[in-house]
């Protein structure tokens, strides 16, 4: 008997989950897919499985705007476990060393100037960062260890939250690309006692923060209870992640143009950047670039939703 093909449904907007722990970030959006039934789906950069937290997921004409919020800064809360330092630098990796912790709070607190602001990163093996196509980690599975540039990253926030016996909880914002678990392990050099990532929750993406998330058991009992478009409600529009950028509202004739790719004039436009532009209904129709005549160049467009 022949498998019937699922069609699956135009869904556009944003979810934000709270990504549960043992999930990589694809199974997660794959999952939340399937109960949503939609059509094109993306995340917005990866968490590690042993991660959870702050994962936004986009969906339909959304995923045209997923780069902005992989470029977006970071917030996290980790774990640090003193005096264990592991293959993997996290709580997955197996142990390579153990070593007597003697430090405490005021060591940490006395260190953790040097890691805020502008910082030096070199990646670990263990990333999905790729050499000649492979992705750094399947190569570490592997054995191979490779020379990995360092990386320019700034810590706009580095916070001793809690600390007692051999664990500290830290707070961590940062920007795009800032490895949590280098930076538990380069305190842990520093510290003389070596560490490891023993958690990682992640509390901000861009402009979203933990307490807008909803739990892949609510959206799983959303499904059982009304089926795809019972989860309709959680869905952020599409824009909702660009709510920092200035807001152009075009005339018709202005958007009629613009929408066919044509740059056009805005009275209120910003001197320079990006913007949001919705048309005279008020409908979210594009990005656009200010451009040096100061017309807006459209750079992203969308059809209608």
């Amino acid at each position: 008997m022949a498998q019937v093909k699922r069609v699956r449904r135009q869904v556009n907007g944003i979810i934000l989950l709270d990504k549960p722990r043992g999930f990589s970030s694809n199974a997660a959006l794959q999952k939340v897919r399937w109960l949503l039934n939609a059509e094109k789906a993306g995340h917005t950069g990866s968490l590690d499985p042993l991660a959870t937290g702050v994962l936004p997921l986009c969906f339909g004409e959304a995923t045209k705007f997923s780069q902005y919020l992989l470029d977006a800064d970071k917030g996290y809360e980790t774990l640090m476990q003193m005096g264990v330092i592991t293959s993997t630098g996290d709580a997955e990796g197996e142990v390579l060393e153990r070593r007597q912790v003697t430090v405490g709070r005021p060591d940490i607190e006395a260190l953790l100037p040097r890691f805020r602001g502008e910082i030096s990163q070199i990646p670990p093996m263990h990333s999905a960062l790729k050499r000649d196509g492979q992705p750094l980690y399947k190569l570490a599975r592997a054995g191979e260890v490779v020379e990995r540039e360092p990386r320019s990253v700034t810590i706009a926030r580095l916070e001793l939250l809690a600390c007692e016996a051999e664990q500290a909880r830290l707070a961590v914002d940062c920007s795009k690309g800032t490895y949590i678990r280098t930076l538990v392990e380069d305190i842990g050099q520093l510290l003389g006692c070596g560490a490891h990532v023993a958690e990682l929750r992640r509390t901000k993406a861009g402009p979203f923060e933990l307490a807008q998330t909803v739990s892949l058991e609510e959206l799983e009992q959303a499904h059982a209870d009304g089926g795809n478009e019972a989860l309709d409600r959680f869905l952020l529009p599409v824009d909702s992640g660009l709510q920092h950028w200035p807001l152009l509202q075009f005339s018709e004739h202005s958007a009629f143009y613009w929408l066919q790719g044509q740059p056009v004039r805005a009275p209120e436009a910003p001197k320079f950047g990006m913007v949001r532009v919705q048309d005279h209904n008020g409908r979210f129709i594009g990005i656009g670039e200010v451009s040096e005549d100061g017309r807006i160049a459209p750079r992203r467009l969308i059809r209608s939703v």
